[in-house]
């Protein structure tokens, strides 16, 4: 991987959620080019350690931790063992988060015809919503709340969120996500305000359509051929294609390099082809 522009973040340790995962992983390992010491948290420990191995063959310096960052005692337990291997926190990443389908609507208008025959909004899982809203929105708080404690002190910290499309304007289909994904922004304002007295930064990075392993079923069919969702996609997207996931890092660099964005402070940038500037005219 080749970094956009290069910052040194030198003996910086970063926590990361969500580092299972395609996007986060990617952000991992840039990050660990910087000279930091990354700290790869994931349900998954499994797929979190083979990213890990992959950095620290790489020349990197980096350790995979299981927790669920649902568990608040899961993640303290976490937080001790990252203390004993690399010291305090740096910057969090927050990207631990995702859909489920039980919160998702096959349709995207209702029609009442389609009542018994597919899962419309009077289908939608209650438990299923509330996993939605709890892994994005408490999945993000609660590694807040014990990693930011590192941070009160420090002379430079960054917590960066991980919103979405969803939280300018929703997207059919998926409720509980869009909602999710907009209390992110909102807590991301929040909380710049909120530590804003001490030398803790927090923004938010918003995607736009990039493939990963969520999204692909709503993206292609089995037969890898794009679904008429993907068309409407990248009809609204005026560069016309899908992100790929390095073209993230830059931003991530920018709202972590002091120099660079010392002064920026409870934004959300979007990273989305042009599609939330797109009127569809």
């Amino acid at each position: 991987m080749k970094l956009p522009f290069e910052i040194n973040l030198e003996d910086k340790v970063v926590v990361v959620t969500g580092a299972g995962g395609i996007l986060c992983s990617m952000f991992a390992e840039a990050l660990a080019k910087t000279g930091a010491k990354i700290a790869l948290l994931d349900s998954n420990e499994e797929a979190a350690s083979a990213y890990a191995e992959k950095i620290v063959a790489d020349g990197g310096i980096a350790k995979a931790y299981g927790c669920n960052v649902l568990d608040k005692e899961s993640m303290e337990e976490a937080h001790k063992k990252i203390l004993a291997d690399f010291g305090t926190c740096d910057i969090l990443i927050n990207g631990a988060g995702g859909n489920n389908p039980r919160a998702t609507t096959d349709d995207e208008y209702f029609n009442a015809e389609d009542m018994g025959k597919m899962k419309t909004f009077f289908d939608l899982d209650k438990s299923g919503v509330e996993f939605v809203f709890n892994l994005n929105f408490l999945g993000t708080l609660i590694p807040t709340q014990v990693f930011a404690m590192d941070m009160v002190e420090k002379d430079d910290a960054s917590i960066i969120n991980i919103s979405s499309m969803n939280a300018y304007t929703p997207l059919t289909k998926i409720p509980a996500y869009s909602g999710a994904k907009a209390a992110i922004s909102n807590f991301t304002q929040w909380l710049a305000v909120h530590f804003s007295k001490t030398n803790i930064r927090c923004n938010a990075i918003a995607p736009g359509f990039f493939v990963t392993k969520q999204n692909e079923k709503l993206l292609f069919n089995e037969d890898g051929t794009p679904t008429p969702r993907t068309d409407k996609i990248l009809n609204s997207t005026p560069m016309g294609r899908f992100g790929r996931s390095e073209e993230l890092i830059g931003a991530l660099l920018f709202l972590l390099c002091k120099d660079a964005s010392s002064f920026v402070n409870g934004v959300v940038i979007p990273v989305d082809g042009g599609f939330s500037a797109y009127s569809g005219v």
